[in-house]
């Protein structure tokens, strides 16, 4: 066997072997002999069927079986003989092989780019403030207000305003003709929810019952219907009756309804608990990816092109599912997708750059995660969810789920010790200098 490295760009290694040509033949006749034995061949008993046959007959499967048995064979020890460690699966290049010849493959990857740290202390990093906000108890009693809101209906003979429910009857227009699934009798429509375009709730408010109005409005652009996007558009709307929302008293009987058998004093308190629990996660997600990008501006890696493709399919992917949760349309996302796609990509790069580092560093530190560690992981998980240790350790007994345990552990490490000799600032949300990304 024959190998040599070839460098194509940046970290992308071409491996280039060749086996020679009495490895090859052994090859072919091992897989004539393994196709002999399977299969069954009219005229022939199972197993005696004649090699002339087989090679005919099964020509595609054989060179086929041959390809892959010599690559997996030859593949590893060809990369401990050039000392390379590929950071990516391999993408294979070969033709069919023939028992004549030698046979030659050669596998394309990227390799692990070469770390330096040199700058990890002393690092200015941002951090807010913890400022509790009275009104997220505001907003949690609204909210459960208005899930027991009753509607009634409006009497006197006033105009319509925000916040009523205005029941009607509509019909759209685009370019004279009538507008497909744009029409509709007795619907109920709370003004000031932002429910249809731009325009159409607030041309509502001011009418009253009984009456007709045109409202002349515009699509958005992107729309989730492209064919609309930014096209004049008339709505034909008559309004039929009015609600308004009636909203219960907050007090012990309503938490009771609920099914919080909390004081209205130890609910909000509760409200306090938990928003402060919150917004201290946020507040040290967001100083941790200030640290860490600070971290990589100071320390920049290369980037292997497979795993940058890889972690921005990943970010796109997840932006998409939590989009989608949120009700945006596909159209939507794709414009936004299409319009922010190296912001997405600069993201990528750090993330990977700052797990090049932290891996670095861990090592260089000896703070990688221990078994104790992991241990202590799993006790803390089992206190904060009230599930039995051994059903932790199941879970984590995945490869996969271990493995992200112990990186997170490891980055928990090494953000600490980083964190531990970091200049930090702290600042008001309001002054927060949030670096373009």
């Amino acid at each position: 066997m024959k190998a040599q490295v070839q460098t194509t760009e940046g970290l992308q290694r071409k491996l280039n072997v060749e086996i020679a040509q009495e490895v090859v033949k052994s090859a072919f006749e091992k897989a004539y002999q393994d196709i002999q034995r399977q299969v069954e061949i009219k005229g022939f008993r199972k197993g005696k069927a004649p090699i002339a046959t087989i090679k005919t007959m099964y020509k595609d499967r054989i060179q086929g079986d041959v390809a892959q048995d010599l690559i997996q064979k030859h593949y590893p020890v060809a990369l401990q003989d050039q000392k390379i460690d590929p950071i990516s699966y391999p993408e294979f290049e070969f033709e069919d092989p023939s028992e004549t010849k030698d046979f030659k493959f050669a596998a394309v990857f990227d390799i692990r780019p070469e770390v330096k740290v040199k700058k990890w202390e002393g690092l200015e990093v941002e951090k807010e403030k913890y400022t509790f906000d009275t009104s997220k108890i505001d907003q949690v009693i609204n909210n459960i207000r208005n899930s027991k809101v009753n509607f009634v209906d409006v009497l006197d003979a006033r105009p319509a305003q925000l916040g009523d429910v205005a029941v009607i009857d509509f019909e759209g227009f685009v370019d004279g003709k009538a507008l497909e699934n744009g029409a509709g009798k007795d619907h109920n429509l709370e003004l000031g929810s932002k429910q249809f375009i731009d325009g159409y709730e607030e041309g509502i408010v001011g009418m009253k019952v009984g009456e007709t109005r045109t409202l002349d409005l515009k699509f958005p652009a992107p729309y989730h219907a492209k064919e609309l996007e930014g096209k004049p558009v008339s709505f034909k709307v008559t309004l039929k009756s009015m609600k308004k929302k009636e909203l219960p008293e907050f007090n012990d009987e309503l938490l009771t309804a609920i099914g919080a058998n909390q004081t209205v004093a130890e609910f909000k308190k509760t409200i306090e608990q938990d928003t402060e629990q919150t917004e201290k996660k946020r507040i040290e997600d967001n100083f941790k990816n200030r640290l860490l990008k600070k971290l990589v501006d100071a320390n920049p890696v290369d980037v292997p092109a497979s795993l940058l493709k890889d972690q921005k399919a990943a970010l796109i992917e997840d932006f998409k599912k939590r989009m989608t949760e949120q009700g945006m349309q596909p159209a939507e996302f794709e414009d936004y997708v299409q319009k922010w796609d190296s912001d997405f990509a600069k993201t990528a790069g750090e993330m990977i750059q700052s797990s090049f580092l932290i891996d670095k560093l861990s090592q260089e530190h000896n703070l990688m995660a221990t078994q104790e560690d992991v241990n202590a992981k799993y006790a803390e998980y089992a206190a904060q969810t009230n599930i039995d240790i051994e059903r932790i350790k199941e879970w984590y007994g995945k490869p996969e789920q271990l493995s992200r345990l112990t990186y997170m552990i490891t980055e928990e490490k090494v953000i600490k010790m980083i964190t531990d000799k970091t200049k930090v600032k702290e600042v008001d949300a309001k002054d927060i200098k949030e670096e373009s990304n």
